[in-house]
């Protein structure tokens, strides 16, 4: 079992920035790729970023150069920096442990409750 913790999420003007953390626990040994994942309105979940515990890193193209993704091993907490942030962010943003690597990533069992993200104009 793996417990995954999200917070950091809020209310922020266009061109803010927020960071988001995620604390995992339980069975965290058998965690190789951490994502990050969004889900608006109406919308399916889509896959935001996407880390190894090697530290190798994905961010889909809406988010590169705006978002980035990193973990602190020592923690076993994944992060997710968000800067020029835009109305269209607005989203509940999970994490999850998953599998495979970064390019091939697979969303496994295990998410958490999620943080909501609401950016205005």
């Amino acid at each position: 079992q793996v417990q995954l913790v999200e917070s950091g999420g809020g209310l922020v003007q266009a061109g803010g920035s927020l960071r988001l953390s995620c604390a995992a626990s339980g069975s965290i040994f058998s965690i190789n790729v951490m994502g990050w994942y969004r889900q608006a309105p109406g919308k399916q979940r889509e896959l935001v970023a996407a880390i190894t515990s090697g530290g190798s890193t994905m961010h889909v193209d809406s988010v590169k150069g705006r978002f980035t993704i990193s973990r602190d091993n020592a923690k076993n907490t994944v992060y997710l920096q968000m800067n020029s942030l835009k109305p269209e962010d607005t989203a509940v943003y999970y994490c999850n442990a998953g599998y495979g690597g970064v390019a091939s990533y697979k969303s496994g069992p295990y998410w958490g409750q999620g943080t909501q993200v609401t950016v205005s104009a």
